[in-house]
């Protein structure tokens, strides 16, 4: 009977103490809790910014507009961007061609793939960038590029190719796909396996019409581009040489 009895006062004297670190515990959750609520979170990268992968690529992430747009520093070439949702609510963007260029994880961790670095690079941030939405030259300066271009197709094929551009809607999209065009080109020139494929390329022509599209038959590259989707209706250099390569 008098153990009985001790036991029941020993509970009955640690039970205040267990309530109290109880009420501390939960005191302490809603302090850390309030104090995180407090903190600063990291601000948000601006719509057009400046990233620098670890293997030393660096780039430009232009999300101001209707498609992200990504240019990587030291190329000409602008690549419009195409979201697909992937697991763990990651979203993967591609190019037109379907190939892999960008994966952004929900708390905006970023990993981009480049011939480089095939097999995935993490990217940071680096500061603000310029936005990558084309300008409009005007006939002079119009008239320069496209015989600026002709030269440099025509002096790495080793004859020479004519450069036509025919639009009236977009002339901004026009100007892209030309140069786009003709980069890919010159790059089928430099490669001594697939140099054969353009053996007989004698013009490039640039066009408008309702679906973007790129054709090679009898020495003329056709181009097409899409005013009404803007910069996602100008072919990549992928598909014109997808278009030109068997």
């Amino acid at each position: 009977m008098a153990i009985a009895l001790a036991a029941a006062a020993l509970s009955l004297l640690s039970a205040p103490s267990q309530a109290a670190a109880q009420i501390r515990g939960n005191v302490q959750a809603e302090q850390g809790e309030k104090l995180r609520s407090l903190r600063p979170s990291s601000p948000a990268p601006p719509p057009v910014g400046r990233y620098v992968a670890d293997s030393g690529d660096g780039f430009i992430l232009d999300r101001s507009g209707r498609h992200p747009l990504l240019r990587f520093e030291r190329r000409d070439e602008t690549w419009v961007l195409r979201p697909t949702a992937a697991p763990r609510g990651d979203v993967i963007y591609r190019n037109d061609a379907g190939d892999q260029v960008l994966r952004v994880t929900p708390n905006g961790g970023m990993t981009v793939y480049t011939p480089r670095a095939p097999g995935g690079s993490p990217a940071s941030f680096a500061g603000a960038g310029q936005s990558l939405t084309p300008p409009t030259l005007g006939p002079m300066l119009l008239f320069r590029l496209m015989a600026q271009r002709s030269a440099m197709v025509s002096e790495v094929v080793g004859r020479l190719v004519e450069v036509n551009l025919d639009g009236d809607q977009s002339e901004a999209l026009c100007v892209e796909a030309l140069i786009v065009s003709t980069e890919a080109v010159m790059r089928i020139a430099r490669s001594p396996t697939a140099r054969q494929y353009i053996s007989e390329l004698r013009s490039i022509t640039i066009n408008e019409g309702p679906r973007a599209g790129v054709t090679y038959a009898r020495g003329r590259l056709t181009v097409t581009v899409n005013p009404q989707q803007g910069m996602a209706g100008r072919p990549s250099s992928a598909r014109v040489i997808r278009a030109i390569l068997p």
